[in-house]
């Protein structure tokens, strides 16, 4: 297996999100010096107020597996455990093909 990508959906508790933003803003900058993380992208939902999207891109299963277990992963997870509303909703998949995403 080649590049994994995830999209993941995470609702806040309501009135949250703003929080959970900011928290997960430093998982996102910290995820900079992981090489093998191709593309962390986090979204707002324009639709539902206490939802936040990520699309992510790993070059491959062990550059997934070093992300979810790194310092700031669980540096934000007693955090995340008070802001979210429950277990976030995770969508694994392979990449075929994409325009402007890394082969």
């Amino acid at each position: 297996m080649g590049q994994v990508s995830l999209i993941a959906k995470m609702t806040a508790k309501e009135g949250k999100r703003d929080e959970l933003v900011g928290v997960l803003r430093r998982v996102v900058d910290a995820a900079q010096d992981e090489p093998g993380t191709l593309v962390y992208a986090m979204n707002v939902s324009t639709t539902a107020p206490d939802e936040v999207w990520f699309y992510e891109l790993y070059r491959d299963n062990d550059a997934l597996m070093a992300h979810g277990s790194s310092e700031a992963m669980k540096q934000a997870g007693p955090a995340l455990g008070e802001l979210l509303a429950g277990r976030a909703d995770l969508y694994f998949l392979e990449p075929v093909t994409a325009k402007g995403l890394p082969a």
